[in-house]
């Protein structure tokens, strides 16, 4: 089999380029002050489990008790209060970010693919300033399609022929896995993955992978 260069690395972003767990705990605990139908507390391990969950179904979980209905509510006032917090304050980025994202932007073309609303991501790039390192991005809040979909959507609307996917989360490999694209998992996020196709213990590690040509 022909060796083929990678040409684009498709990113995850909680969990994988910044660590925002801190504020969306603080965004939905906050939101019990405008829902009264809200009665449980949300914590931190609470967060980290359901990233890379869609919206809804973070609701869910978070939830179970309220209707669907309700949860859609709460669902839409929280990511509202997010996009305007962490598009001014940012979030928590993982070591090294920019001198990574600089020296992969050399090489390789950069894009984002999150499970998240409409406005999250751009609240990452204005906040950090690192939109002159990515080509493309996509998520359900734009497309209404789960991550494997709007992976394939991104691989397909720039022309991709190798690319990777760098995640956090058992989600994250099954996406990359339907999409049809090898998996790097990033072992310092938040899940715990068995099956990958590469694996680094920091973000900077990314930029060292012997990754530049597949099988």
């Amino acid at each position: 089999m022909t060796k083929e260069k990678v040409d684009g690395i498709i990113f995850d972003l909680d969990g994988t380029l910044w660590d925002s767990t801190e504020i969306i705990l603080k965004v939905w605990n906050d939101a019990a002050n405008d829902f009264k139908e809200i009665t449980t507390t949300v914590t931190v391990e609470d967060i980290q489990s359901a990233m890379g969950l869609l919206l809804l179904d973070i609701g869910k979980k978070f939830y179970p008790y309220l209707e669907e209905e309700e949860i859609k509510e709460i669902v839409k006032h929280c990511s509202k209060i997010e996009n305007e917090y962490l598009s001014i304050h940012g979030a928590k980025l993982y070591d090294n970010l920019e001198e990574t994202l600089k020296k992969l932007s050399k090489n390789h073309k950069l894009f984002i693919v999150s499970n998240c609303q409409d406005g999250y991501i751009e609240a990452f790039y204005k906040a950090h300033n690192l939109e002159k390192y990515f080509v493309d991005f996509e998520n359900p809040g734009r497309t209404g399609m789960p991550k494997w979909e709007n992976i394939k959507l991104i691989v397909e609307r720039n022309n991709l022929k190798n690319p990777v996917y760098v995640g956090d989360t058992a989600g994250d490999r099954k996406a990359a896995k339907l999409a049809g694209v090898p998996f790097v998992f990033a072992k310092y996020g938040f899940g715990d993955v068995e099956d990958y196709d590469f694996v680094v213990d920091k973000l900077e590690d990314v930029a060292g992978l012997e990754f530049v040509e597949l099988d």
